[in-house]
């Protein structure tokens, strides 16, 4: 072990990146294909977006159990153990000859990412390179949309012009799997000091006084997954039934945009404060369910396309802000719980909107499901926009009684 070269803190900083990134990758790998799994196999939309759902439910679960695990065998043990996971799933969906497979690959998928997202987000906090303590929210969320955008535009341009499109792109994704595991392998050894290797479940805890700014924290990068919840889960149904266009590429470059704009949106908020992201994530989030829901009742590709950009101006804000408010306030010790903790409950809502949504667009049509998703989706973003602004109010009053004690 000690013969292997290792990574220096730059290197392990950006390997960290990558692990997120390909943490997204995996999950949004299956997205652009979901009509073709639907069609070839005969399954309804309920189908397709609760094999959507297995994975944020099989992730929670792990984060549920072992979330603050990357606290007690280090970050880079955790991460291995989930880039692994996650080459796994690839291979599950290559050789797919059935639904009960696509299950068997999303769990498998949400399990890796269970262990591996904490862990690679609390590393690059504890690897920051810059001098700037907003860097890593800003990395985290760049590299995260960085996946998701390539990875609904492989998966698209090799599902339109490729053979076996249902094989290629998580072909793919086992590639930069493997790629993954061999440089978090070479990151410097994280263990000293943590004792042996402890593996037990444990209830996640929050820390005391961390409660005002977790919630804000969570309400806000719930809001941004239950939203892209259907981006991944219902976009390319809606931009093939609502705009009428049948090229997967299309399909996979649309929804792509989304994701691109995350990333550009997310490396220009690295010097805005993070209350502030969260409280202009909440506003956007309110546009973009608008606009949405306008899509539904005129079936418009521009439209559809503004609700790409704008989603995903919105998502930026909302998620890059909670990531942010959590990292200023969690205790170095208690980083990668408290990220586990707020994951998550950002994942089970995820779950429970990717499901809603199918129910709704199998029992009632997607039009009627779109509007009603809207609205709901709107009472979370009005939380988020609370919360946040509670969080802002309480950290005034805090540091205001500080100048007065000082003043005395």
């Amino acid at each position: 072990m000690s013969s292997i070269p290792r990574l220096g803190r730059r290197g392990a900083f950006w390997a960290s990146a990558l692990v997120l990134a390909l943490c997204l990758w995996a999950s949004g790998a299956p997205s652009v294909l979901y009509p073709v799994y639907a069609a070839d196999w005969g399954l309804p939309a309920v189908v397709t977006t609760s094999v959507f759902a297995a994975y944020p439910l099989a992730l929670l679960i792990v984060l549920a159990l072992f979330g603050g695990v990357s606290d007690s065998i280090g970050r880079r043990r955790a991460m291995l153990l989930g880039v692994a996971l996650i080459a796994v799933a690839a291979v599950a969906f290559a050789l797919a000859p059935n639904v009960l497979w696509l299950y068997a690959g999303r769990i498998l998928q949400g399990v890796g990412t269970g262990f591996a997202l904490g862990a690679a987000s609390a590393s690059l906090v504890e690897h920051n390179v810059s001098g700037n303590p907003r860097f890593p929210s800003s990395v985290t969320g760049s590299a995260t949309a960085s996946g998701l955008t390539l990875a609904l535009l492989v998966s698209g341009v090799l599902a339109e012009f490729a053979p076996l499109p249902l094989v290629l792109s998580f072909a793919v994704l086992f590639l930069l799997g493997a790629a993954a595991f061999v440089l978090v392998w070479r990151m410097p050894d994280d263990t000293a000091g943590l004792g042996a290797p402890n593996w037990r479940p444990r209830a996640l805890r929050l820390a005391p006084g961390l409660l005002r700014p977790f919630l804000a924290a969570t309400l806000s990068v719930s809001l941004a997954y239950s939203i892209g919840a259907v981006f991944l889960s219902l976009g390319a149904q809606m931009a093939r039934d609502l705009t009428g266009t049948s090229d997967l590429a299309v399909t996979g470059a649309l929804l792509a945009i989304s994701a691109a704009v995350i990333g550009v949106v997310s490396v220009l908020l690295a010097r805005v404060p993070a209350h502030v992201s969260v409280l202009l994530g909440g506003a956007l989030s309110l546009a973009s369910l608008a606009i949405m829901a306008a899509c539904a009742v005129w079936g418009s590709l521009p439209l559809f396309l503004a609700w790409c950009v704008t989603g995903g101006v919105a998502y930026a804000f909302a998620f890059t802000g909670g990531i942010g408010v959590v990292n200023r306030a969690a205790p170095a010790q208690h980083r990668g719980a408290t990220l586990s903790l707020m994951y998550l409950f950002s994942y089970l809502l995820q779950a429970l909107t990717a499901i809603g949504a199918g129910a709704l667009a199998t029992g009632i049509g997607l039009e009627p499901a779109v509007d009603v998703l809207a609205p709901l989706l709107g009472v979370l973003a009005l939380g988020a926009l609370v919360a946040g602004a509670a969080d802002v109010a309480a950290g005034r009053r805090a540091v205001g009684g500080t100048l007065s004690t000082a003043r005395r």
